[in-house]
């Protein structure tokens, strides 16, 4: 889930959701319930009879993520799921995730340039700078290794900084030529 969708453009969601059911080969009663909890869950009860193309961004995202659920994985990837979201629509994503791994044990692996975002939904995060982990660890235990005596904890940010000896002047140029 991510930046390829799951949904067909000119059919409404539920058409979608049906031809990932035959995709997947789930069975129509496991379907069924899956849908159903995951349109609860989502609040999608008023998008089921929408064309995906007339959906705005959030609810397209909302509707993906119900996509790449319905068939009950148990490893999700996330690939900058809240990325170009509002606020509210970020929030509920971020949500829906935590309840995602803590209700139905579901792991979730997630690619993000939003150091927030990690630091709420993981407990484990790999730093990677030009395709080399340059550190694996619990964000707590990330943020205790950069911390400098009698400072106040430091954010992701700082820990990615103070980790890739960038400045975040540096970080930003090369986040903006990708």
């Amino acid at each position: 889930f991510g930046q390829r969708t799951q949904l067909w453009w000119d059919l409404p969601v539920a058409e979608s959701f049906d031809l990932l059911r035959e995709i997947y080969a789930v069975a129509p009663a496991d379907h069924r319930r899956a849908r159903g909890e995951l349109v609860e869950m989502l609040d999608l009860g008023g998008l089921l009879n929408v064309p995906v193309r007339q959906l705005s961004l959030g609810q397209r995202m909302r509707c993906d993520l119900a996509a790449a659920l319905l068939h009950q994985p148990p490893i999700l990837y996330l690939d900058e799921p809240t990325i170009g979201l509002d606020a509210p629509s970020k929030l509920a994503v971020r949500s829906f995730v935590r309840t995602l791994t803590r209700e139905r044990g579901v792991t979730v692996i997630l690619t993000t340039h939003d150091m927030q975002e990690a630091d709420e939904l993981c407990d484990r995060i790999a730093i990677v700078d030009k395709g080399r982990i340059v550190a694996l660890n619990t964000p707590q235990a990330l943020k205790e290794q950069v911390r400098q005596p009698g400072e106040a904890l430091p954010s992701l940010e700082d820990v990615f900084l103070r980790l890739t000896g960038k400045k975040l002047e540096d970080a930003d140029k090369e986040a903006e030529t990708k």
